[in-house]
């Protein structure tokens, strides 16, 4: 860990200059207490840094928490062995089978959502429309999206995936990763849109507009946490139900009439939450945003992937108090999309996919694993953040383009 100033600590033996003034800047504002957390994966993002954890004072920055509420993780480990997968697999020409099913029983891609509510998703849906009654939200959620129960359970694009993937025992693993969809992302511009309009009719003056902030106690601040609380379990639902859908097409390309699990997690990596934690010597409540970083607190599990082609891990939180109990979402990336395209070819990802069933296309060459840090450096850096429990290789990747 290195102290950059007295508001900024960094894990990231990896920092482009870009990114660590980003940091730099968001960290000096007077609300974030007592320092910002980058974590190893931090990389340039939307007004707030990917890859940070933000610890605000009686108030949230929205673009903080991000676009994509709630994204993260959501992993089960089956009792298939890998033999078991490729022994089915030969019996019927490899393992595109499986990949197609699961491409046909979740939409992918952004802007595409379920054609109707399957039965699977109902009691969910049910769930989050009595959540929106107890926080107040049931009239304001449908303004952002009037579509949002056909979104749950799709997957979207860009880094989002679904993977089946094995472990360093040969346990087979489902992994994916996606989150709030398009009624996040409304939900998230919208409360961007006030906490700009605010800062600029009190005058307030910042290094960036996308850091303006909701102050605890108005109505703006009560209508955005109740807004994000909704989302970030929206989130949450969505990848159990795109969780049950991969089940559902393993336990039928597997012929079973079951299958069992035998591990769950889950874990949110753009969220804020009201946290205690150390201030001058003084336990304070905080309301600590993790863009891109994930709950490490001693004991808890968490999910840190690397990118289509490289190990994801199983990890357990360290509860390291200076990263604000925190550790990395992912890999983190190197290359923006537009220069990963001007970079790579399809021939390059086709050769770092190799042995991985995935869609061959020329569409996902932004999503290489050279565009992303590599993950071996990101997890070296995050020793004192997590310890690794499993690590992951895939056998079938999929994505949305």
């Amino acid at each position: 860990m290195q102290w950059i100033t007295a508001k900024l600590a960094s894990w990231a033996s990896v920092l482009d200059d870009k990114t660590r003034e980003q940091a730099l800047m968001t960290s000096e504002l007077d609300i974030v207490q007592p320092y910002l957390a980058l974590m190893p994966d931090a990389h340039l993002g939307k007004g707030a840094t990917v890859g940070s954890v933000i610890p605000t004072r009686e108030a949230i920055i929205p673009a903080a928490v991000g676009v994509d509420i709630g994204c993260g993780m959501r992993a089960v480990r089956t009792e298939l062995s890998k033999a078991d997968v490729l022994r089915q697999a030969e019996s019927r020409g490899g393992l595109r089978e499986l990949r197609q099913s699961i491409e046909r029983g979740i939409p992918l891609s952004a802007g595409h959502h379920n054609r109707r509510v399957e039965p699977t998703a109902e009691p969910r849906i049910a769930e989050l429309e009595a959540l929106a009654d107890r926080l107040g939200v049931a009239e304001s959620v449908p303004a952002r999206s009037k579509n949002w129960r056909l979104h749950l359970g799709s997957l979207g694009s860009g880094n989002h995936f679904i993977e089946v993937s094995v472990d360093q025992a040969d346990r087979v693993w489902l992994f994916l990763h996606s989150g709030s969809r398009g009624v996040g992302n409304r939900i998230a511009q919208h409360h961007i849109g006030v906490a700009r309009r605010l800062a600029a009719e009190r005058g307030l003056t910042l290094p960036d507009p996308d850091l303006a902030y909701l102050t605890e106690g108005t109505d703006e601040f009560a209508g955005y946490l109740a807004e994000l609380t909704w989302a970030q379990h929206f989130a949450a639902l969505n990848r159990d139900e795109m969780m049950a859908r991969v089940r559902s097409s393993l336990r039928h390309f597997m012929q079973m009439d079951e299958l069992a699990v035998t591990a769950d997690i889950g874990c949110h990596h753009n969220y804020s939450v009201r946290e205690t934690h150390r201030v001058d010597g003084v336990d304070t409540e905080l309301w600590i945003s993790r863009k891109g970083a994930i709950n490490a607190e001693a004991g808890t599990p968490g999910l840190i992937p690397g990118s289509m082609g490289t190990a994801s891990y199983v990890v357990r939180g360290k509860g390291n108090e200076p990263a604000l109990k925190s550790a990395p979402h992912g890999a983190g990336r190197q290359y923006s999309r537009s220069r990963a395209r001007k970079t790579f070819s399809g021939d390059d990802l086709r050769a770092a996919m190799v042995g991985i069933e995935y869609r061959d296309t020329d569409a996902f060459v932004d999503e290489i694993p050279a565009a992303y840090k590599d993950i071996d450096t990101v997890m070296s850096d995050a020793a004192e953040l997590v310890s690794i429990e499993h690590t992951l290789h895939q056998l079938v990747n999929v994505k949305g383009d």
